[in-house]
């Protein structure tokens, strides 16, 4: 069993998103005709990861999948979404891969 603390989950709870995504994915490109209607630091990003395609909008740790209209927020949610995982499975996944 892989030991988690709180510095850990703290640092995976701010982690930005489009980090994570980076580090998950086999293929990552940005969407530059994407406009941002709200934040200005909002971005595109289409991504292939875990065998599927995904379209997310990425402002620091939170994250919007446009496809399936869900978000979350910080590396463990990431994580759980792209590869259906629980806590517990996408906490490892994290640490088994120095994150």
């Amino acid at each position: 069993m892989i030991s988690v603390d709180n510095l850990d989950l703290v640092r995976w709870r701010e982690m930005d998103s489009l980090n994570v995504l980076r580090l998950l994915a086999e293929h990552i490109k940005e969407d530059p005709s994407f406009h941002p209607r709200s934040s200005h630091l909002t971005t595109r990003w289409h991504a292939h990861a875990a065998g599927h395609d995904w379209e997310f909008l990425c402002t620091g740790p939170k994250f919007w999948d446009v496809r399936m209209d869900r978000g979350g927020g910080g590396a463990i949610d990431l994580v759980m979404h792209i590869h259906g995982l629980n806590f517990k499975a996408a906490a490892k996944l994290l640490k088994e891969r120095g994150v």
